[in-house]
């Protein structure tokens, strides 16, 4: 009788013990840039008109924030200090992206994309979750989700976007000029007014990016079709301004509206025409995650 207490007693705290501890999280990684290379990225400059032609001239790469012992020097990356309260840790890396090095203009279209951890299917809500922090101005940046396979997004670039969120203070064509706010895609006649700035808690249109300062974005994509009150997604931003998170932006706009399995995360920088370049201020990226439904936590 002892020796069957004991046996049942030692199987009930092993199977205890090998109970779960905590749920799975809900969020799905794209990437938290903490390796030393990237990895399942491609990058393509579909529009280099640069002037000596420079090869591959878009600055994509992975840097890391101090205090880090190994820099990844050798490697050609770079480090930079951590001054975000959001970040979690101050040794993890984090992407920095710009259309061209200091200096070189002419790169239309520099592309980087990597295919999501499952597909965005019609007919479905995902929320993405991304942490952005402008390096410096003037710029021009835009990333968001695809719906295209590689071969057609270096065919169709900007087009290649659904969901989109802009960077930029470049002048428009028409001589409006851009501010550096966070902006969303809207359906709109005018060409040259495709975008609109979010708004912060107080409902005013949101001032532009602070410089250095970390942004975490939640957008919630509703893949579901036009018909269905889908293609649209909306925006909740904390940081800067926003000192809690914000509805800054509801039903912005799918740029196409294909109706297609969304597949790739996607940015694009510009460093604008050789004769008026918007300038070459990079855009740095951190902890892009994808969780299904609509999720406003926070993926640590």
């Amino acid at each position: 009788m002892k020796y069957l207490l004991l046996v049942s007693t030692s199987f009930l705290l092993t199977a205890c013990y090998l109970l779960p501890t905590q749920t799975p999280s809900p969020w799905l990684v794209i990437d938290t840039f903490n390796k030393e290379s990237l990895n399942g990225w491609q990058l393509a400059d579909t529009q280099n008109d640069t002037k000596p032609y420079v090869e591959n001239a878009q600055v994509t790469e992975i840097k890391f924030h101090e205090p880090r012992a190994d820099s990844g020097a050798t490697l050609g990356k770079g480090t930079d200090t951590n001054t975000s309260p959001t970040l979690p840790n101050a040794n993890n890396g984090y992407l920095i992206k710009k259309p061209a090095a200091d200096g070189i203009v002419g790169n239309r279209k520099a592309l980087s994309f990597k295919a999501l951890p499952v597909p965005v299917n019609v007919g479905d809500t995902y929320t993405f979750y991304t942490k952005i922090r402008v390096e410096r101005f003037p710029n021009n940046h835009a990333f968001g989700i695809s719906n295209m396979h590689p071969a057609d997004i270096i065919k169709h670039g900007y087009n290649a976007f659904e969901p989109t969120l802009r960077v930029t203070d470049k002048y428009e064509s028409n001589g409006y000029k851009n501010d550096g706010s966070l902006m969303v895609k809207i359906d709109s006649t005018d060409k040259y007014r495709q975008y609109a700035s979010v708004k912060n808690a107080d409902n005013k249109v949101s001032q532009p990016l602070t410089v250095g300062e970390w942004y975490e974005i939640w957008y919630v994509v509703n893949n579901a079709t036009v018909e269905n009150g889908g293609q649209v997604y909306s925006v909740y931003v904390k940081g800067g301004e926003f000192s809690q998170q914000t509805l800054a932006y509801e039903n912005a706009n799918f740029r196409m509206k294909r109706e297609l399995p969304l597949i790739y995360f996607l940015a694009n920088s510009n460093t604008g025409p050789i004769n008026k370049p918007y300038g070459n201020g990079g855009l740095a990226y951190d902890d892009i995650y994808m969780s299904e439904g609509v999720n406003l936590s926070t993926p640590y």
